[in-house]
């Protein structure tokens, strides 16, 4: 891979401040709905992410020097990253988790508008008041990171990845534990 990099993770962490805002105002609108906290981890799986994801994810804990103790043989598809039912690299978590938990509308197989929501979350909420302006619009954000993604992978002069190419979470955590030993 050459050396422009960085200039990938700078358009991603823009991608990922503008789901932060994003988000940040969906929980004012939803915040008496919201029971997503610290200890809920019901949607915290071994999630497969882009290679962009995962290279910025995997630079961010070096440049942190973050200490990780990683329990690489979670049951079921539990992600590696959970500990203590808490995220161990929250700060660094890719965009599929900062956005769990709100409603997020997309269009399906069959080209048609769904919603999807945490089971816990919503459970007292009229299904018919989300609208575009109250709900996460996925198709957006993955289409920006889809497009951020196949502009990373093609810098890599061996073609390791093609775009649609996802690499488990578990793998990162790996990649992580064999630096530490």
């Amino acid at each position: 891979m050459e050396k422009n990099e960085n200039k990938h993770f700078k358009k991603y962490r823009k991608l990922v401040n503008e789901i932060e805002k994003t988000t940040k105002a969906l929980e004012e609108i939803h915040n008496k709905h919201m029971m997503c906290k610290n200890g809920c981890d019901l949607c915290c799986i071994d999630f497969s992410i882009f290679p962009v994801e995962y290279y910025f994810i995997l630079n961010e804990l070096q440049k942190d020097e973050t200490k990780l103790e990683l329990d690489l043989n979670q049951k079921g598809n539990t992600c590696a990253f959970l500990k203590n039912h808490s995220c161990s690299i929250y700060n660094h978590r890719p965009i599929m988790c900062r956005t769990h938990g709100f409603p997020l509308i997309y269009i399906n197989d069959d080209d048609e508008y769904e919603l999807s929501a945490c089971e816990l979350n919503f459970t007292e909420f009229d299904y018919e008041d989300f609208t575009i302006e109250n709900t996460l619009p996925q198709d957006k954000f993955n289409s920006k990171l889809f497009l951020l993604n196949r502009d990373f992978i093609a810098e890599f002069t061996d073609k390791k990845y093609s775009e649609m190419d996802l690499i488990p979470l578990k793998d990162l955590a790996k990649h992580i534990n064999q630096e530490k030993s």
